[in-house]
């Protein structure tokens, strides 16, 4: 049976227990007993030829097509609701989960093909599949084990066909409807994908950005962002990919306005009390360099030397605030703070904070705290805002991101514009 698609590419599931560069790792959680999951290697179903058609395996195409609910292969499909990401993106999927005890034995491999499907455009969904290596299992092996899928929507009403089978070619099969939509006062926001369209997630979070076409005429913006990378959970070993993914989206966010024309970043980490990476004065933020110093972030320890300094976290970040914001170079149109709050026992020098005070360079802060309720305190780089006269937004969900910016750059563009109308008056 032929079936149309447009496009289609797959993401493999992530696992709690995964094999990675082609090696098969077991992990110990309580609740798993030993299965090991999916290889990183993605097979796309894509048409020979853009246009034609996508032929799958007849049996699969007729499950997918039929609609029938199989459970000769044991399983239980969740289904994700769509949810609202940072990178302002619909995420959904589905949760799979099956007993150990039906692959005891011989090596397996779970194959996954589903379609996802607009609701009035049933005639063209996108295909995806993915093929998970099962390692031989022990025949006392009992217990749960799961996998997880995912793909990202945008604004519409889906179908979704799914089915899963081994190589005894015994079938587990599930379909269901969802939808992605905005509330009625979020409409407002732009999107970063298309209405209707279905994508795989992209895994490279610090892929480049394309180049974006700035706004011809007048004055390119210059901002300073300084970010800190750092988990919501200031005793957490490792920034958690929840973290990560809401602070990329605050720079991507950033990146992606045409009225900025340059752009001088400084990530820094206030556990490690270091600047991490910094770039000057550059047309585009180059994400893949930032990603790799992060990648050396090494959270679980601790240097020997910060533990003898008594007010170690009060100087760096006193120390970063005066080098970044009043004794900056060539002066930006404004200056971004973003990350998660840093609460410090001690707080900020009184003289660092009366210096800041003399700041003429517009400041804003992003804060990124996803429970405001349970810390509504105002944190150091609050307080050297405010020190500074400038404004905080707190950020904890997408709809804060993308309304804090629309409102840090009209104060921007206005603050601009009244800076550059008074040099044109007092020259005349």
């Amino acid at each position: 049976m032929a079936r149309r698609v447009e496009r289609a590419t797959a993401r493999a599931p992530e696992l709690s227990v995964a094999a990675i560069g082609g090696r098969v790792f077991r992990v110990g959680l309580c609740f798993l007993s030993g299965f090991a999951g999916v290889s990183q290697a993605q097979d796309a179903i894509r048409p020979s030829t853009p246009g034609e058609e996508v032929r799958l395996m007849t049996a699969d195409a007729a499950i997918l097509e039929a609609q029938d609910t199989r459970k000769d292969l044991p399983c239980t499909v969740t289904p994700t609701k769509p949810s609202l990401g940072f990178d302002l993106k619909f995420h959904s999927g589905y949760e799979v989960t099956f007993n150990l005890k039906e692959f005891a034995g011989s090596d397996n491999l779970l194959t996954i093909v589903f379609e996802v499907a607009q609701a009035d455009r049933p005639g063209e969904p996108v295909f995806f599949s993915q093929h998970v290596a099962v390692p031989p299992i022990d025949d006392d092996d009992r217990g749960p084990a799961y996998l997880q899928g995912a793909f990202d929507l945008g604004e519409g009403k889906y179908h979704v066909d799914w089915l899963m089978r081994d190589r005894t070619e015994r079938v587990c099969s599930s379909h269901w409807d969802s939808e992605a939509s905005l509330p009625a006062r979020d409409k407002p926001m732009a999107l970063d994908i298309a209405a209707g369209a279905v994508q795989p997630v992209d895994p490279e979070l610090f892929k480049q950005e394309p180049p974006v076409t700035r706004e011809p005429g007048g004055q390119p913006l210059r901002v300073k962002v300084v970010i800190n990378f750092a988990p919501q959970d200031s005793a957490a070993a490792t920034l958690q990919p929840l973290d990560s993914n809401a602070l990329v989206s605050i720079l991507r966010n950033i990146s992606r306005d045409p009225r900025i024309g340059r752009f001088s970043i400084v990530a820094f980490n206030m556990h490690e009390q270091r600047v991490l990476y910094r770039q000057e004065s550059a047309s585009q933020i180059d994400f893949p360099a930032l990603g790799r110093a992060l990648s050396k972030l090494n959270l679980g320890t601790v240097d020997l030397k910060h533990l003898a300094q008594k007010h170690g976290e009060s100087e760096f970040l006193g120390s970063l605030l005066e080098s970044e914001v009043k004794d900056s170079g060539e002066a930006p149109d404004a200056v971004i703070f973003a990350g998660p709050k840093v609460m410090l026992d001690d707080g900020l020098p009184p003289e660092t904070l009366k210096q800041l005070g003399e700041v003429k360079v517009p400041v804003f802060y992003m804060n990124y705290n996803l429970y405001p309720l349970a810390n509504p305190w105002r944190d150091a780089i609050g307080s050297a805002v405010r020190a500074s006269r400038g404004i905080e937004y707190t950020i904890s969900r997408p709809r804060d991101l993308f309304f804090a910016w629309s409102e840090i750059m009209g104060r921007i563009v206005k603050l601009k514009v009244g800076r550059t109308g008074s040099g044109n008056s007092s020259s005349q």
